[in-house]
């Protein structure tokens, strides 16, 4: 019998087996790039307490948790699904050493050996772990998670042939069922040593007491505020040294990744005349069949961009070149259009059913058979298909009634409906569409790179490549703060590959190789390389101007009602109104209604009432405060509430240092930037 745990104890070679496809591929475009593994004589992604994470490993579990979104190749998704592969491997290291060295673990390595076990608990127990709960694939009908199903299922794993461990798919389920368990292990884990950090944090009687004499201890105040904004800065004198001296206090805010700057020119490709015509003829050749063919579905599918999916057209959502058509007096099943063209698409459109009505939304609920019924609310066709909603849903739905239940095939189950209401019918058409963009030919792209490629050989320096642009009237753009894991150069698809060339180029080099990004070809200069820790000085004095103004402002403003003796004449010195608070506490995070004040909140408690504050330093103006009287809340001290309230606030506070602390003591090399 071909037991999980034989695969378990060769699970570096499960991944590599579920793997082997796609790196050869990616090895295929390094070596293409001239950067192959081989090349760089390592293929660790990364290190961490001396756990390598390979890139076959990397590359495979990014593949996996790509599979489960469907936009994962936009660039922002893939950048965040590769940190979170490698975060993952990152705290699960962190903390497997750190749990390691207390000796804490999850009890039993797999389901079922241990009805005790924390694992089975975990995922048969009475209270089942978040993520298995939040697990679609792990639940039944009515929600709640299958017991009986999983554990059919890991009997199955266990209970297979040996011949099975030569079944790709088998060998994939294994794969996922083993990264299942892998991932509620670690998590729970983590919150495990989440909980050690928490508890060791002790709230005693006397810090209770304060925490809770800083909530109701407050006094009454009265104010003038002179907004920062309201004081001219011609007034004030800011030299280079205050600047300096700012910068230098506050570079601990500084702090930075080494980082590029680039400059670059894109080539459109943009179709030529020929590729035009190219596409209109392309379209004369298939109107005939499109207008005659009793298969429409089939013309559309070997002939158009845009899919026949039979939904229902409205007047509001159809096509707007086909509206006055798909709706006019009389139109009818079969009628078409001529071949039209908006700019960039020619494209023409067939009825294949009119005069019928349909509501544009309905009002749906799920109906949960021993459960609590869920509200789906209102929805269009539109949302429906968007959400890869099931066909037999769609039209369900929108062909029932008020009132009308109905049941569909649901994975390996079913799920029942109800159309709680429907909104007014409205006409609706069927269109098949046979549409073509017209895109640039190979020969129009080949012209377009040959241009890019002559312009880089005669231009192979900064100075040159941004003169030769200006001759040539084409845009030059800036690229500021790029990174050694930037995923893309702004916008622009597909273009990693120019982030890695920044990063291995000198200063003033122009790229030699002419980039294929997506619509457009980009050719680059590195014009800036900043190795600093922090960032430098120019590129903060914006921000510190700012702050060394406002200071000037405060000393302006202290100058002017140094000698004034009441509130009142604070207020006819600075033409500013006074204003009044009920209460300041210490536990405050705003002052009055004047925003984040935290030296104002200080200085106001420290007074004595009736006393008046000299000129505060706040963060939105300068302030000056006369106390009132006290004004204390009525609260009855509770220690063990407060003991309890102080103590879960604090371990959150502590809790992320703590990791943090961890993570800075590690041995950790993050070799990431040379692999993607």
């Amino acid at each position: 019998m071909a037991s999980l745990q034989k695969i378990r104890n060769h699970g570096a070679l499960l991944i590599v087996i579920v793997g082997v496809a796609m790196l050869a591929f990616i090895l295929g475009d390094f070596l293409r790039d001239g950067s192959s593994l081989i090349h760089r004589d390592r293929d660790k992604v990364g290190i961490v307490a001396g756990e390598a994470l390979s890139y076959a490993e990397y590359e495979a579990e990014i593949k996996r948790i790509e599979s489960f979104y469907p936009d994962a190749q936009k660039a922002e998704i893939h950048s965040q699904i590769r940190d979170q592969v490698w975060n993952n491997f990152l705290q699960e290291h962190l903390f497997r050493t750190q749990a390691e060295k207390i000796g804490m673990i999850v009890k039993a390595d797999r389901i079922g050996e241990d009805e005790a076990a924390e694992l089975t608990e975990l995922f048969l127990g009475a209270n089942p772990h978040h993520y298995i709960k939040e697990n679609p694939s792990l639940l039944d009908a009515n929600g709640e998670v299958n017991r009986e199903g999983i554990i059919q299922l890991i009997n199955s794993l266990n209970d297979a042939d040996p011949e099975m461990l030569q079944n790709p798919e088998y060998v994939q389920q294994v794969a996922s069922w083993m990264n299942l368990e892998k991932t509620v292990r670690n998590m729970y884990l983590q919150e495990k040593y989440y909980t050690l950090l928490q508890s060791l944090v002790r709230v005693n009687s006397l810090e209770a007491e304060f925490s809770f004499n800083n909530r109701q201890h407050g006094v009454s105040a009265e104010f003038v505020m002179q907004p920062y904004y309201a004081i001219a800065d011609s007034l004030v004198k800011v030299s280079e040294s205050d600047i300096k001296k700012l910068y230098k206090q506050n570079l601990y805010r500084y702090k930075q990744e080494p980082t590029r700057t680039i400059k670059y020119v894109s080539f459109a490709k943009t179709p030529s005349s020929e590729d035009f015509e190219a596409a209109k003829a392309a379209m004369e050749r298939v109107q005939d069949e499109f207008r005659t063919t009793d298969d429409v579905m089939l013309v559309v599918q070997q002939h158009s961009e845009t899919v026949y999916d039979g939904r229902d057209y409205s007047q509001e959502n159809v096509p707007a070149q086909f509206k006055d058509f798909a709706f006019a007096k009389g139109a009818k099943a079969g009628d078409c259009t001529d071949l039209l063209f908006d700019g960039e698409t020619y494209a023409m459109a067939r009825i294949i059913k009119a005069g019928y009505s349909l509501p544009d939304s309905v009002e749906l609920k799920a109906i949960i058979e021993g459960g609590e019924d869920r509200e789906i609310g209102w929805v269009t066709e539109e949302q429906l298909i968007r959400g890869n909603a099931p066909k037999a849903l769609i039209e369900k739905a929108f062909a029932g009634k008020r009132g009308t239940q109905f049941t569909i095939p649901v994975g390996m189950g079913e799920m029942t409906y109800e159309i709680m209401e429907v909104s007014k019918a409205t006409p609706k058409v069927k269109l098949a569409i046979l549409s073509r963009t017209v895109i640039a030919s190979s020969k129009t792209e080949s012209a377009i790179y040959n241009n890019a490629s002559t312009f880089v050989v005669d231009h192979n320096n900064t100075e040159a490549f941004e003169a030769g642009a200006q001759e040539n009237g084409w845009v030059v753009t800036p690229q500021y703060g790029l990174k050694a894991l930037t995923e893309n150069v702004g916008n622009i698809k597909d273009s990693r590959q120019i982030v890695r060339w920044a990063f291995e180029a000198k200063e003033g080099e122009v790229s030699s190789t002419v980039y294929d990004c997506g619509d457009q070809y980009i050719i680059a200069t590195l014009t800036d390389v900043n190795e600093e820790e922090y960032r430098p000085l120019e590129m903060v004095r914006g921000e510190l101007t700012y702050l060394a103004t406002n200071k000037a402002k405060y000393e302006y403003v202290a100058g002017l009602i140094k000698n004034a003796t009441s509130l009142e004449e604070v207020a006819e010195i600075l033409a500013q109104p006074i204003q009044s608070t009920e209460r300041v506490a210490l536990s405050d995070y705003r002052f009055a209604n004047t925003g984040f004040e935290p030296a104002v909140i200080g200085a106001t408690l420290a007074l004595d009432e009736n006393q008046l504050s000299e000129a505060i330093q706040g963060n939105t103006g300068v302030f000056v405060v006369k106390a009132g009287a006290a004004n204390n809340s009525t609260d009855e001290f509770e220690p063990a509430l407060e003991k309890m309230q102080l103590g879960y606030s604090s371990s959150q506070q502590h809790v992320g240092p703590a990791m943090r602390l961890i993570e800075s003591e590690a041995e950790i090399t993050d070799n990431r930037a040379n692999f993607q």
